[in-house]
Parts: C-alpha cells; structure tokens; sequence
C-alpha cells in the first residue's frame, strides 16, 4: 500500500487523487477488475443489440401488423427469441461484472488493512500513545471501507464511456439532431460532477474526522466504564458522546444536501433527453427522415443511459469521501516505522546490559537524560525514584520500544540498532505494572502461539500461578474474559509474567509487575528467577522487600542516576533513605 498522503495532498485535484486510488486497486488486483470491465463491456453491446433488435420489430412486425395485419408467426418466434437471447446475455454481463468487481473491492480493503495493520504493529509506541484508540479503529475500519466504495460502479462507470460512444455513434446515423441531443446531455452531466465534487470535498473530510471522533468517544467511555460507573459520570459521558454525534450529524447532513441537490438532476437529465427525442423523432418520422423503428431504437438508448447515469453520479459522488477517507489512512501510513534490520547476533547465555549517554525526550521535556548504566550478566538490579524520575521510560528504552534521542544501549557487548528487532524481542522480555490479558484461556495468554505446553507449565510455576490456575474451572483452559476482567489485579501480574517467562528470555525488565502480588508470594517469585533462571534482571521497585532482594540499586532522580549502589551503600544519601523509608511505611500499612 505505497503512500501517497503529504502536508499537500489535499491542494491536488479530486480526480488526480482518485485516479491514484483507483490505480492501486487495479495494479493490485488487475484480474479482476479486467474481467469486470469485461462483463460490463458485453453488457453494453447486448444493450445496444437489444434496443437495435426492438427497433427492426418494431419497422418488420409492428407496424406492418398494424397496417395489413399479416405477420409470419416464425418471424414473431424469431424476435421472440432474439429478446430473449440479448436480455440473457445481459444478464450474463451483469454477473460477471459485479462478481468480479466486489471480489476486487474486497480483496482491496483486505489488503489495506492488512497493511495497516502492520504498519500499526511497526511504528514506534509513540505513536499509539499520541493517538486516541478509537481515531485508529476508525482507520481501519470506517475508513478503509468507505475508500473502497468509490470501486463498486467503476466497471459499469467504464462501461458508460462505451455506452455513449455507440449511443452517439447510433444516433448520428439516425439522424444528426437526434445526435445532437445526445450531445446536449451528456456534457451537462460532466458540469454537474465538477460542482459537485469541488463543494462535497471538503465537508466530505470533515464528516470522516467526525466519525473518528465518536469512535474515540465511545471506545474511550466504553474502556472506561468501571471509572464512569463509579464516579457517576454518565450523563456526562453521555453529553461528550451527543456533542460528538451532533458534529457528525451536522457534517453529513451537509453533504446529504449536496448529494440530494445531484442525485435528482441525474435522474431527471434522461427523462428530459427522452421528451425532447419524442418530439424531435415524431416530427422527423412524419417528414419522412427516419423510421417508427429508429425512433423505438433511439427511446431505448435514452433508457438504457438513465441507470448507467444514476451509477455514473453515484460514482462521482463516493469518489470525494473515498479520497478523504484513504487520505487519512495514507497520512497514517507515512509515519516513520520503526526500521531495525541489523543482523549482528547476541552472544549465548545471560547478557550484561550497558546503557551510556541514554537520552529520551518526550513533548519537549526530557524524560531521561544521559543515562549511564552498566548491568552485569546474571546480576538483579533495583530501578527505585519517585514517581516521574524516568524508571518505566528507561524499562521501555532498553525494550526497543521508544525512540532515543540520544545514547547507546548494548546487550552483551551489541549494539541495538545493529541486531534485528525480532532477536532483541526474542531476547528482552518485559513485563509490565498494566498486565494486559487477552480474552482467552490462561494457557494461550501464556503461550501466545509460541510455546510449548510443557514450558507454560514451567513458566506458571516460576510466576507463583500454577496453584491458582489449577483451582480454575477449567484449569489452563479457562477463558478469562476481556482484558483479564475475571482474575483478580495479582493473578493477572502473574499470568503476564509467566507469558514473559515463556518466551525464555535472556534479559527481564519487570516494571513494578508485582505490585499487586502479596509480598511474601512476589519474594517467592524474585527468589525462583534468581535461582531457577540464567537471566539478568533488571526491576522497577517501589518496596523495600524487593530492593533488599537486589544485587545493586540504581536510583534515578528527574531522568538522571544519582547514585548506583547496593541498598545498604545507598541508605548513606539522605533522599534516597527518605524515599526508601516512605516505602517500608507504606508496607506495613
């Protein structure tokens, strides 16, 4: 899905931008859409057939039946089935066009959102954490949809082109003034389309952002609800999501209007086309310059444009809100992804972490700010600050999961921009504060895909979850709801751990993962790290329990190391030893 959203895109003409759209569907899916075009091609010559067939009944048996009353009964057998035939291969047209055009159509948004989805997956945390959940819904769901929308009527708006071509062809051999009405017709529709999309474009846009808006409004009451419920706040979640509907309400009445002021002119462009052929072929078929025939076959080619003109303004009217709408997912599209190809390999066995210079800004403020640590294999180091100092961001950095503006950080002696992001995923586990449980069994939490039964087995045990698992209903099998809802706070912090654990890492980061575990059960779970696994652990701390449990101590101060020592060597600084007895007291409260 190449992108071709910019500061600028929207300066570019409508018709420049869906031409684009319409060519990333056909480069992609261009089968389908020949085959499409195809169909709608055999429909408009058995049209054409059709009303050229009604025209010589009408010259070859109506009207001579009318005059003398003697008509051969083959002859009515042979019109009989040539109708027939012509209207079954239109129907055959008609199938293969909108079989073959809706399979191109869905195979498009399935790839666009495929895409998206991808690149979702790609882009840093920054960038999810910038963006409200609901805005990123309606990307991949309103939006893409409604981008899509512009190539329902493309084949048979292609076909249309040929349509008026054969018509006008037709026409003119007729009789040049039945040509010229034609003539008349057809450009009025192109002015028509150019008003149109010039003023639909821009409340088009704006009825897109609204959609997000709602969606981010209800995904972010309905993510809430807990916190709603409790604090009484939903007529005001109420309120929030009418102010937001109302918006949206207004921008697509807007564009109703316009589209209500378009569709009535299209239908009734023909219908005047057909009056003003009535009275010019009558004249002409009593001056004797064309035929009762030829005027039948000229009616008929007037009908059989209404409903192509119908799909031709329904496709000039999906093009502005399909353009703005994959505008918006383009734009999403063009921001940077993370791009880690590095194919250095990590040394085997528990790795020393060495963190110099480490820099990490965020809205203009540093969070971290040359950040010097070094971590040997094997060792358990405490992260303890006050709320703010930068511990959790540090935890994310040495992931992989934030940008760094400045700083290296190096694993065993490797630097990470120059090992793939996979291997530093498969090597650094974290587990977080936040355990975020999928809605399945405990076992597939665990496992995600990738582990073995026997190893989530080990892996719960480590974390202090197999008792708890096992009194379950259905043991590991057991489907725990969305977002873990029914596990209690700690039963999910171990089930995230163990997932982390499952993944047999080399480096853990627990960011306060246990905080809502017993403290004699998160001893327990400390102690088995240390001496069940070769892992280096690295732990954000906020009781003293786990600090004394800890190899060092690295204590952090608004983004800075303001000392590195063991717990005992740090107690000496007397910020430290107020932060830390804060903690004891909260403990034993």
């Amino acid at each position: 899905m190449r992108c071709v959203g910019d500061v600028g895109i929207e300066s570019e003409h409508m018709w420049r931008r869906g031409g684009r759209l319409i060519a990333r569907s056909l480069k992609a899916h261009p089968f389908h859409h020949i085959v499409a075009m195809l169909g709608a091609f055999l429909f408009v010559f058995a049209s054409i057939g059709g009303a050229w067939v009604l025209g010589i009944v009408t010259d070859d048996l109506i009207v001579p039946a009318f005059e003398d009353g003697d008509v051969d009964r083959g002859d009515i057998w042979a019109a009989m089935g040539a109708i027939v035939g012509v209207s079954l291969i239109r129907g055959l047209g008609v199938m293969i066009r909108r079989w073959f055009l809706m399979t191109a159509e869905l195979r498009t948004q399935r790839d666009w959102r495929r895409e998206l989805l991808r690149h979702y997956l790609d882009v840093p945390l920054r960038f999810h954490r910038e963006r409200p959940t609901g805005e990123l819904l309606a990307h991949a769901d309103i939006d893409l949809t409604s981008a899509t929308n512009v190539l329902k009527p493309l084949a048979f708006s292609a076909s249309v082109v040929l349509l008026v071509i054969v018509a006008l062809i037709s026409l003119l051999v007729i009789h040049p003034l039945l040509a010229l009405l034609a003539a008349v017709l057809f450009p009025a529709l192109v002015v028509m389309s150019q008003l149109y999309t010039s003023k639909v474009e821009a409340p088009a846009a704006r009825a897109q952002q609204a959609v997000g808006d709602v969606s981010s409004v209800t995904h972010e009451s309905f993510e809430g609800a807990l916190v709603v419920k409790t604090l009484g706040r939903e007529k005001a979640e109420v309120e929030r999501l009418r102010v937001a509907s109302d918006r949206l309400r207004d921008e697509r009445v807007v564009v109703g209007h316009l589209r209500a002021s378009l569709e009535p002119a299209i239908d009734a462009l023909p219908s005047f086309g057909i009056i003003a052929l009535l009275l010019v072929g009558s004249w002409l078929v009593s001056r004797g310059s064309a035929s009762s025939g030829d005027l039948v076959f000229a009616a008929v080619l007037f009908g059989l444009l209404s409903t192509p003109l119908r799909v031709v303004g329904f496709f000039l009217e999906e093009m502005p809100r399909s353009v703005v709408s994959l505008d918006r997912v383009d734009r999403v599209m063009a921001t940077p992804v993370e791009d880690r190809l590095g194919s250095a390999s990590l040394p085997a066995g528990s790795l020393g972490l060495t963190v110099r210079g480490l820099s990490v800004n965020h809205g203009g403020h540093a969070v971290l700010d040359e950040v010097d640590v070094e971590i040997s294999a094997g060792e358990t180091v405490a992260l303890v600050g006050a709320t703010g100092s930068g511990k959790s961001t540090f935890v994310e950095a040495v992931a992989g999961l934030l940008d760094r503006s400045g700083g290296t950080i190096e694993l065993g002696g490797v630097d990470l921009d120059d090992v793939s992001a996979s291997e530093w995923s498969a090597t650094v586990a974290v587990a977080f504060q936040e355990s975020f449980l999928f809605a399945d069994s405990v076992g597939e939490n665990v496992a995600l895909g990738g582990a073995s039964e026997a190893l989530v087995t080990a892996s719960l045990g480590t974390a202090q979850a197999a008792r708890f698992v096992s009194e379950l209903d259905a043991g590991a099998r057991t489907i725990v709801g969305e977002r873990g809802a029914s596990l209690s706070g700690g039963q999910r912090q171990r089930i995230a751990l163990a997932r982390a654990l499952a993944r047999q890492p080399r480096v853990l980061l627990l960011d306060d993962a246990t905080s809502a575990v017993d403290p004699l059960v998160e001893a327990d779970i400390l102690d088995r790290l240390r001496d069940d696994l070769d892992v280096t652990l690295v732990v954000v701390a906020h009781r003293i329990s786990t600090i004394l449990l800890a190899d060092r101590v690295v204590y952090l101060d608004e983004g800075r190391v303001a000392a590195v020592g063991t717990h005992q060597e740090l107690l000496a600084r007397p910020d430290y030893n107020a932060l830390v007895t804060a903690y004891e007291r909260a403990d034993q409260q």
